[in-house]
């Protein structure tokens, strides 16, 4: 897994219009580069909220938010109208993002094991340098902490 202090890798991504974005494109401003599980999940929809019920704070403090997994563009479409989501989502379609950021792991659920996204948030300051990293996140409080880590960037 990418750690603090190393340079973000520049990788693109696929946004729900189907353009692609640079990772450098974002360079400039603090993001907030979140990686979940699955669209519509109940994990990953209570954090989705939880980013969008806070995006005006993290606007004032400058930062951006992306929200990555391998979901397809017409299903972030549909997700973010269902839940009136404010923050930006994208696809890694081909898993070389997840592969970068060392989030594409082994996963076990009631001892069947598979492969799958970790849920993960790395802030990523303005230089496009990896300021802190949430490995393993519990959703509730975290969009929380991730704010307070935002403005102390300052």
């Amino acid at each position: 897994m990418i750690e603090e202090g190393q340079a973000a890798p520049d990788v693109t991504l696929q946004l729900p219009d189907e353009s692609e974005v640079k990772l450098s494109d974002y360079r400039g401003k603090p993001l907030v580069f979140y990686f979940y599980p699955k669209d519509d999940t109940p994990g990953c929809t209570k954090e989705a909220i939880a980013f969008t019920d806070l995006a005006g704070e993290f606007e004032k403090a400058g930062a951006k938010i992306l929200g990555v997994s391998k979901d397809p563009p017409a299903k972030h479409v549909k997700f973010a109208d269902k839940h009136d989501l404010k923050v930006d989502l994208a696809t890694d379609a081909d898993g070389s993002v997840t592969e970068a950021f060392g989030v594409w792991v082994e996963k076990n659920m009631y001892g069947r094991k598979y492969m799958g996204i970790q849920r993960a948030t790395f802030l990523i300051d303005a230089d496009g340098t990896v300021a802190k990293v949430w490995p393993k996140v519990k959703v509730a409080g975290h969009a929380e902490a991730v704010l307070e880590d935002v403005k102390a960037l300052g």
